[in-house]
């Protein structure tokens, strides 16, 4: 290659976006994985154990950083404003699909801020409660709900979360008249219900079965089409008192929009082989998940049909964000 050549081919390479150049040699440093909720939900549970594995595939650590508020937006509007240059992931859940029919004004774009990489799974959600209330099925849980009207609590992890929007559901459909408790992550809902101030919770089996274990929470049922791997003597909510109920969350891996097809496709790639691990479907399973790998295209069609079934929810409830 003569000199000239070689000056053109340089001074080409520099006029190249530095998220273009990065491609070929990525990743040269760590990671960071935004989880837009608090720690201890299943959105970390899940996000912290995808993470580890897809940091020894690639060759550099994973990064955690928990950003929470606004029910997942203010993490998600960070992922957002961030470079595109692969080094910032986000994990998602099925809260994102009930943003476009809460917030009018989002600080980002929920189909042009970001990329779709692929779907990791699934999180059933369990309904379960405070061990002292004197109910052992749905149809129980229901019967007091309507002896007692307004007079039982549910938890959330904030208002305009995939546990809220479950509990508006099974509200709506039960036909019942309970409050609504948000709190800043699933977490210290759980908590909540655990101690007996709130009464009801309807979050993810991921998060919920060792608590359901020890006795903490008492478990009435799967708010799944099947019953759990993890839990198989359980019946779902549909078998024991309200039918047709269904409520589920899910995760995801996201980029800023503009990140490099390679370093996408390479991440798809990576999930795909984790996924089919057996000590990670020994883990899903263990913890009551589901592992599920839907790719790029695919995973962008499944989060539109999400948005759509959700914004019913969204509408018939009347949540307004706070």
């Amino acid at each position: 290659m003569s000199l000239r050549v070689m000056f053109a081919a340089t001074i080409a390479a520099a006029a190249l976006p530095p998220c273009v150049q990065a491609a070929d040699d990525w990743p040269v440093r760590s990671i960071r994985m935004i989880i837009p909720f608090p720690p201890g939900g299943s959105n970390d549970i899940i996000g912290r154990l995808l993470g580890m594995h897809l940091g020894e595939r690639v060759g550099k650590q994973i990064v955690v950083d928990n950003r929470a508020g606004a029910g997942g937006n203010l993490g998600t509007d960070i992922a957002a404003k961030s470079n595109p240059d692969g080094y910032t992931m986000l994990i998602i859940s099925a809260a994102y699909a009930f943003g476009p029919s809460m917030y009018q004004k989002l600080p980002f774009d929920p189909v042009k801020a970001f990329v779709p990489v692929a779907k990791i799974g699934n999180g059933p959600n369990v309904v379960s409660i405070f061990p002292g209330l004197p109910a052992r099925t749905a149809k129980e849980l229901i019967a007091l709900a309507k002896a007692k009207p307004g007079q039982l609590n549910f938890a959330s992890s904030g208002v305009g979360s995939s546990v809220h929007l479950a509990s508006e559901l099974f509200k709506s459909m039960a036909a019942i008249d309970i409050v609504h408790i948000p709190f800043k992550g699933g977490f210290p809902a759980m908590v909540d219900v655990m101690s007996g101030n709130s009464q009801i919770i309807i979050g993810t089996l991921v998060q919920a079965l060792p608590h359901i274990k020890s006795g903490k929470l008492r478990a009435l049922g799967m708010a799944s089409k099947q019953r759990s791997a993890a839990m198989p003597e359980l019946p779902t909510i549909d078998e024991s008192g309200l039918p047709g109920y269904e409520a589920a969350n899910w995760w995801g891996i996201m980029f800023p929009a503009g990140t490099p097809g390679g370093i996408v496709d390479r991440i798809d790639r990576e999930l795909a082989q984790i996924l089919l691990l057996p000590d990670i479907r020994k883990r899903f399973a263990a913890d009551g998940a589901e592992p599920e790998h839907l790719s790029q295209g695919e995973f962008g069609k499944f989060i539109a049909a999400e948005t759509a079934k959700w914004s019913r929810v969204v509408k018939q409830a009347g949540i307004k964000p706070q």
